[in-house]
């Protein structure tokens, strides 16, 4: 018996600013071949046409992506091909999804002039915490946006006035009993553990204003071990790397939090460097944590990643062995 082939379905969308349909479009219809290789669909631009051919729900997301981005350009957005595939898998999460509530979100305007916006539905939750709880837990691989979202939050509310200072803190895992090992005063042994928040810190602002704001103590980057004892009020905290955090780390610093303060705990589950007689500090405080109202997680996935595509790939292939493992544990 035949099986009933699926009818090809063929829309045609009419746009009224030919040079907003170019940038859409993209230089030699560059964003409308990128579209074609991450769904199957066909499309053809003409004057100020564009026609996709193709099975109806992907024709129907993808009307749906090139009529909301149509959109945000008229308010000013211009649209990079990086822009087309973060639509396209916010889409493909949600097909009913406004595109506008990410795109248009501004959390921050870097020193670079680059505008820093949510690129998932994830990241958009993610800021959304950020602005209306205290606690925030953000949980997922390399290179979803955690540290850097939670800085360019961090920054926009010191510039802003709505706290007073700004305190970055990572576990110095490796440290320990080798610390005395490796060359200079304290100050050159922790410096490593800690260089990616720098570098975080200068995407955002310039290197001689946040030099500046550190001598006047407005931005304090330190090792976890420095928070003990203190009490930390008018405060963004942000503490990266937390999976490294022991039990007892993480309890320290979750105390530490003070009046009019906010602390956002950033970490991959998956690559804890502890010793495997430690239980992970992030790991337990989302066992235990998560009843309390107040406080709020988000947990990020590959489809998260915004790094070159490869790195989603990467992810997912070492997603795939450790099921792998934990099926068969000889492996």
């Amino acid at each position: 018996m035949k099986q009933a082939t699926k009818s090809i379905n063929v829309e045609k969308i009419s746009f009224v600013d030919h040079n907003l349909l170019k940038n859409l479009c993209g230089e030699h219809d560059k964003h409308l071949k990128l579209i074609e290789k991450l769904e199957p669909v066909k499309i053809k631009a003409w004057g100020n046409n564009i026609t996709i051919s193709g099975q109806n729900e992907n024709v129907r997301k993808i009307s749906a992506m090139l009529q909301q981005l149509y959109s945000i350009m008229e308010k000013g957005w211009h649209i990079h091909s990086s822009d087309i595939d973060y639509a396209h898998r916010i889409l493909s999460e949600d097909i009913t999804f406004e595109l506008a509530r990410i795109f248009l979100d501004t959390v921050f305007i870097s020193s670079q002039k680059r505008i820093i916006t949510p690129k998932s539905i994830a990241q958009r939750l993610y800021i959304e915490y950020m602005r209306n709880f205290d606690m925030v837990f953000s949980i997922g691989p390399a290179g979803t946006g955690k540290t850097y979202l939670a800085m360019a939050m961090a920054v926009s509310y010191l510039l802003e006035r709505k706290v007073q200072r700004i305190i970055l803190a990572r576990p110095a895992v490796e440290a320990g009993e080798r610390l005395g090992f490796l060359p200079g005063d304290l100050a050159d042994k922790v410096n490593p553990y800690l260089r990616p928040l720098y570098d975080a810190l200068y995407d955002m602002i310039d290197m001689e204003r946040a030099s500046a704001l550190i001598n006047k103590g407005l931005i304090e980057v330190a090792p976890l071990a420095f928070m003990r004892g203190r009490t930390l009020n008018d405060s963004f905290i942000i503490l990266d790397e937390a999976q490294n955090t022991t039990s007892e780390q993480m309890k320290m610093f979750l105390t530490r939090l003070g009046f009019g303060s906010k602390a956002v705990i950033t970490g991959d589950i998956t690559q804890v460097d502890l010793p495997m007689d430690k239980v992970s500090g992030l790991i337990e405080a989302g066992k235990i944590l998560k009843k309390i109202e107040s406080v709020r997680f988000v947990y990020f996935s590959e489809i998260d990643v915004i790094r070159h595509p490869l790195v989603q790939d990467v992810i997912k292939a070492y997603a795939r062995l450790d099921k792998e493992k934990t099926a068969d544990p000889r492996k």
